[in-house]
């Protein structure tokens, strides 16, 4: 089919309309979306071992699992290991050591306002220091004591919904393909191999997805833990690894990532803030290497939508479903995306719509010809006796 058919204006305003009804599903059912989203990325990490194992000749149901049990064992033993690194010695407790790390920010903003009224004498004037640090000791002092224990219950009332994620992985897993034979089984004979295309391209756009973030993750965590390295932060590896995650939620994850790094830096050196100065440029950098080199490669490479769409609906996203949809909008555009144009390409199609007329009018025509012979077989005249 010639691939210029696919792509009308009427398609694509029904791709960004329901790319915007789902955003808005979304963030109804954010309890639920996290735990898919978990789960989905899961699938496509573990789809490869799985499938690999069922070459090897174990069932569908053992090879997923024992990659499931394997991987969630490492993962728990892995989060064990980095909670009992990360404790420190055994006097110091969590609101000390976060409290620890906000003085260390609150410095760093207090040596920076210092710099500038040394370079700038209008800033002196205007007391900037003793304003800016009025402002943050209103809302930094005692922090952890005050907020420490809400902060824990909101975690703690996503547990139970985040703990689906390694059952929703198994089933993905073991009835995936069930489920597409299931859909497949609904479409009608003439629209069948395009509903087969449909269903690969969808899954297709979904895993390229996903393996690009991870790969893209990957890269963004190496180049800057190397960076942060360089130049002395501690925790390089887990601070780039966190920041990359981070790096999934657009412009707001980057923001938060940043100011992660330099509060690191900034307590780990709270009378020399060029290190932390360092630790913004080594992090612009990689903020630069991902939007023009790594992102490109990776993420440019599985979804195949203009740039301009990509910036107005990461905007629309934001505005919609707040941080979910920032960082839900670009997966959910592209499998939209795919379904509406496969869609519209079997709506559009003048063969395909005969096809399925003539098959609806043969299966009529057969009806009614066993119409005919069980009435023949009973003893009734049949309406075309007469002929």
């Amino acid at each position: 089919m010639n691939s210029g058919e696919r792509a009308g204006p009427v398609v694509w305003t029904g791709i960004i309309a329901a790319t915007c009804v789902l955003l808005l599903v979304v963030q109804q059912l954010l309890w639920l979306a996290l735990p898919f989203i978990f789960g989905t990325v899961l699938h496509y990490i573990l789809i490869g071992p799985m499938q690999r194992m069922v070459r090897a000749g174990y069932s569908r149901n053992s090879a997923a699992l024992m990659v499931c049990l394997l991987f969630f064992a490492f993962f728990t033993l892995a989060l064990t290991a980095a909670l009992s690194w990360s404790r420190g010695p055994e006097e110091e407790s969590w609101e000390k050591t976060i409290g620890l790390y906000l003085d260390g920010g609150v410095a760093f903003v207090h040596n920076t306002m210092t710099l500038l009224e040394q370079k700038f004498p209008l800033l002196a004037e205007m007391h900037l220091t003793s304003t800016v640090n009025a402002i943050f000791r209103t809302h930094t002092d005692n922090f952890a004591e005050k907020h420490l224990g809400e902060i824990l219950v909101a975690v703690a009332t996503w547990v139970p919904s985040l703990l689906l994620a390694p059952f929703l992985t198994f089933f993905f897993l073991r009835d995936g393909l069930r489920f597409k034979k299931f859909l497949a089984r609904a479409v009608p004979n003439a629209y069948f191999e395009r509903a087969l295309f449909l269903l690969h391209e969808v899954d297709q756009t979904a895993r390229r997805y996903f393996e690009g973030l991870l790969k893209l993750t990957v890269l963004d965590t190496a180049v800057l833990a190397l960076g942060l390295w360089t130049i002395g932060v501690s925790s390089p590896l887990l601070l780039g690894l966190m920041s990359a995650v981070l790096a999934w939620v657009p412009f707001v994850g980057s923001v938060v990532g940043c100011v992660l790094v330099v509060i690191v830096a900034s307590t780990d050196a709270p009378n020399n803030p060029f290190i932390a100065y360092g630790a913004i440029g080594v992090f612009v950098l990689v903020r630069l290497l991902d939007d023009f080199v790594f992102m490109p490669l990776t993420l440019g490479r599985s979804i195949r939508v203009h740039p301009l769409v990509t910036v107005l609906m990461i905007f629309v996203g934001g505005a919609l479903a707040g941080v979910a949809g920032l960082m839900l909008v670009l997966p959910l555009l592209g499998v939209v995306m795919v379904t509406g144009e496969t869609l519209g390409r079997l709506v559009t199609n003048p063969r395909l719509r005969a096809r399925h007329r003539y098959a609806r009018a043969l299966r009529t025509r057969q009806a009614s010809v066993d119409l005919d012979i069980a009435r023949e077989r009973r003893g009734a005249p049949t309406p075309n006796a007469g002929l």
